[in-house]
């Protein structure tokens, strides 16, 4: 029998995409899309390929799920571009992670695109429009590239433009694709056309109504199937009228995924917030969406006419809830996170209470049971939760004493789950947010902390009986150490479920390396805003079906990954040396720097960091994606965002004012050259070798012009007799952090303990690029004319780049040794390498400095098993060590 995982739509770039009823809405980026996007059609016409990867990489950032990449315009060789730039896509693990939509009208470029893509990928579209004929052979082409397809609900005499035109295609299409080209029916995907609304003629006014109830007898009738549109068509004759297109678009989607439309090109910026539609407006909307009305079009153009250059202003009646009865008050602290009141609306039902357990498992729980249903269907956001935790924490610290008074005083959690950072690993802003919205939703939390070794895990879950064990870690030996553990677990007999996160886990890496040694369940979670749903779902009475099915998905996972690795086309190392980013040496000018050897910086003033912070990833951490400022003004996190960017704010202010972390840098410029192709020999001032930076190589089989890239490249060869140079560094603001962390958490406070954590981080990076731009203007002096702003220096528009060990040019943690040893990191600045070679304190950055112009970033991409055995022998370590110290997201 086929397990039900295999009946949902999924999807992959690096990461897969499993759109279940869970998923809710699947969002397609769109502005790969030459025909939607000025800026992306002249960034492809002049070629400027890899500027329009960051047009990509904004998409992925903003929280597409998907992107659409299209290449459709009449002075484009669209089979060239479609082939380059999902071949630059594939060297991107950024951008890669999530699925690609090949989006043409034209076969050629559709099948160029299915012959280079990365994973399992979405064609964009195929019809009836030129006979039956022809849409079976385009759909046995797509089934045999394993691409997954858009139909649109068109046939031989044009496209469906009503209800029954409609079904009568997409059914048709479906019948002949299931059953004539044995086509899986979750990969299959509608689109049933949306078309404007209220545009004046009659035909027209049943437009949105068609599509709703087109949608959903697609869903009704035809099994598995999965429905699909562009939501601001439905808005077009609007146009220039944002608010009543953001009305529009909102309560369209609202009621299109109510009927069951499950993926689609969506603009976030032109929503507005369903429940915050002005109730006129949505009424006129709705009437003419549903047809409810003859003058329906009418009157949402007259009352379209009055909200031209308006802004939409929610009014708030400050202090108004602190009238309304107890239930309300405590659920309106904990859905708002006010704590000011909650001590004292608790102690108030306490006094009414029988038993002080009870405000907990009946108003304080009731209230949460508001926030989890809010965060679970989209309407509140991690910060908030993360909020409401601490109003939580406060009313239980209040209730404690009077619990443990009376001797029968147990919470009834709904599970037990340990949380821990693996041994070595000492990041842990993600795993506490987990156990923070985990413990919003009634289940007890035990977290161990950071660098916990597998025996505590072991020891700790057998004593504590817990129900799930939940592991995290950043850094690239932390997976070895899940490993380790889920081994210890087969051989203690465990039964429990095992669940994986952290920046550098992946489903991929807990499928192929994990879930074979833990003959229970293990299951990844990619971010905090899962986390809940699934541990419902692992801890589910009679979930025996459940857990089986998850183990099969594992195992089905595994094989397919396994067999995509293989059908890349790699080239040997020898051949790649062979194929090296060639430098014209003789007319290159080396600069020499202004000062040679190592500078440690002390005592330094943290307030000169503030204009130097990128904070689109801070954002990020708390699960609020889009880019800084414009995620302020984002139509569906701008309101959060702004909350949260004024709290940061404020705690910033204190950090600076209060002298809360301490800033430490250290950095050094030395001669170099390169030797042997790939190493790069560091020297002393008197020509001494100091130490002996090892790069890695690309071996993916590219274009006979397209080099395949070291960091060596960047340097000048011994053999040339030229002296180059290079640089390393290392900076640290975490300083203080854990104390304040601490303090944080003792006040009950996890938001501004996540919040300190998460602001250290941003410093620390702020200080690399501070320091980045000192050594280029100053030290070095190769860039000394450079006036570039903020936004420059996030965009890296610089001269010369700054690689980190463990990032994608250089995917081996063990140059963070030669680093330490060249600068003596520990001695001059105290910061210390764990066993596993994470930083400590965790807000601190490390990496090299590459001063030649044509230095440039790139992803190294997998490490094929013969730059492996020669890369192990250059380092004198067994290939297991080689292995364990590569990023194996970056280089498999």
């Amino acid at each position: 029998m086929e397990s039900d995982c295999k009946k949902y739509l999924t999807l992959s770039g690096l990461e897969p995409l499993v759109v279940t009823p869970e998923s809710n809405f699947v969002n397609v980026g769109e502005r790969t899309n030459v025909t939607g996007s000025r800026k992306f059609l002249r960034l492809i016409k002049e070629e400027k390929y890899e500027e329009a990867l960051s047009v990509a990489r904004d998409q992925v950032d903003g929280g597409a799920q998907i992107i659409d990449v299209n290449m459709d315009e009449g002075m484009l060789d669209g089979v060239y571009a479609m082939t380059t730039f999902l071949n630059l896509i594939a060297s991107e693990p950024d951008i890669s992670r999530v699925p690609v939509m090949i989006d043409s009208s034209k076969w050629e470029i559709i099948e160029a695109g299915l012959k280079v893509v990365q994973g399992k990928c979405v064609v964009n579209s195929i019809s009836l429009k030129e006979g039956e004929q022809e849409f079976i052979r385009q759909a046995k082409l797509v089934k045999r590239y394993g691409a997954a397809v858009i139909v649109m609900a068109f046939d031989e005499t044009g496209q469906a433009d009503t209800y029954q035109r409609r079904i009568d295609i997409c059914k048709r299409s479906y019948d002949i694709l299931v059953e004539v080209v044995k086509f899986a029916p979750q990969d299959i995907i509608f689109d049933p056309n949306i078309f404007p609304v209220a545009t004046g003629m009659d035909e027209h006014r049943k437009n949105a109504l068609d599509f709703f109830q087109a949608t959903k007898w697609i869903r009704t009738n035809l099994p598995y199937a999965n429905v699909s549109g562009g939501v601001s068509n439905v808005s077009f004759s609007f146009r220039g009228n944002n608010i009543a297109r953001e009305a529009i678009n909102s309560a369209f989607l609202y009621h299109a995924i109510k009927n069951g439309m499950n993926i689609g090109i969506v603009n976030p910026t032109m929503l507005e917030i369903y429940d915050e539609i002005p109730k006129d407006l949505l009424e006129c909307v709705e009437d003419v969406l549903f047809d409810r009305k003859d003058d329906a079009t009418e009157r949402l153009l007259d009352l379209a006419e009055t909200l031209k250059g308006q802004k939409n202003d929610v009014e708030v009646a400050v202090l108004e809830w602190r009238n309304k009865p107890l239930q309300e008050r405590i659920t309106h602290g904990l859905v708002k996170g006010i704590d000011a009141f909650i001590v004292e609306d608790v102690e108030e039902a306490r006094v009414l209470a029988q038993k002080p357990i009870e405000v907990i498992e009946g108003n304080l729980m009731i209230g949460m049971n508001v926030v989890g249903d809010l965060f679970g269907s989209g309407k509140m956001f991690l910060p908030q939760v993360v909020k409401s935790a601490r109003v939580m924490k406060r009313a239980v610290a209040h209730l404690q004493p009077f619990i443990e008074a009376e001797k029968d005083g147990k919470i009834e959690f709904a599970g037990k789950i340990l949380m821990a950072t693996v041994k070595g690993d000492v990041h842990d802003i993600g795993k506490n947010i987990v156990s923070v919205v985990l413990g919003c939703n009634n289940y007890e939390i035990v977290d161990l902390g950071v660098m916990v070794p597998p025996e505590k895990i072991i020891e700790t879950a057998i004593k504590e009986q817990v129900d799930i064990i939940g592991l995290s870690g950043l850094i690239t030996p932390s997976l070895d150490e899940m490993v380790y553990v889920s081994k210890e677990m087969e051989k203690q007999g465990f039964k429990i479920p095992l669940m994986i996160g952290g920046a550098t886990t992946s489903k991929a890496h807990s499928a192929v390396k994990i879930a074979p040694h833990y003959s229970h369940t293990v299951i990844h979670v990619n971010d905090a805003s899962r986390a809940v749903t699934v541990v419902g779902d692992l801890l589910k009475k009679d979930n025996q079906q459940h857990l089986s099915d998850l183990r099969t998905s594992y195992d089905v996972f595994r094989e397919q990954f396994l067999s995509r690795t293989k059908q890349k086309e790699y080239i040997s190392i020898e051949e790649a040396r062979s194929k090296k980013y060639k430098i014209n040496w003789e007319q290159t000018t080396i600069v020499k720097p202004k000062k040679l050897g190592i500078q440690v910086i002390q005592e330094f003033d943290i307030t000169k960091l503030e204009e130097f912070i990128d904070w689109s990833p801070f954002f990020r951490s708390w699960d609020l994606h889009g880019k800084y400022p414009n995620i302020l003004t984002d139509e569906v996190v701008g309101e959060q965002a702004t909350e949260l960017f004024k709290d940061a704010q404020e705690l910033l202010q204190r950090i600076f004012s209060e002298k809360l972390l301490g800033a430490k840098a250290i950095f050094g410029l030395f001669p170099a050259n390169t030797i042997n192709d790939d190493d790069i020999e560091i020297y002393d001032e008197n020509g001494d070798i100091q130490h002996t930076f090892l790069t890695l190589r690309q071996q993916l089989k590219k274009r006979a012009e397209v080099p395949n890239i070291a960091l060596s490249d960047f340097i000048a060869p011994k053999s040339t007799g030229q002296t180059d140079y290079m640089g390393c560094f290392c900076v640290s603001t975490g300083f203080g952090t854990k104390a304040l962390a601490e303090a944080f958490e003792a006040d009950h406070d996890d938001y501004n303990s996540i919040m300190i954590k998460a602001l250290a981080d941003r410093l620390a990076e702020a200080f690399a690029e501070y320091l980045h731009k000192e050594v280029r203007v100053n030290h070095w002096g190769y860039a000394a004319d450079e006036a570039l702003s903020n936004t420059d220096l996030i965009k890296e528009t610089y001269k010369g780049i700054r690689p980190a060990p463990g990032y994608p040019a250089c995917p081996d943690h063990l140059e963070k040794q030669t680093i330490w040893k060249l600068l003596e990191v520990e001695q001059q600045i105290g910061v210390e390498l764990t066993e596993s070679l994470a930083m400590w304190p965790a807000a601190s950055v490390s990496g090299y400095y590459f001063g030649n112009p044509e230095a440039k970033y790139f992803g190294l991409g997998k490490i094929t098993e013969d730059q492996l055995i020669d890369y192990s022998k250059r380092r004198d370590i067994s290939i297991e060590d080689a292995q364990k110290w590569l990023n194996p997201n970056l280089a498999n």
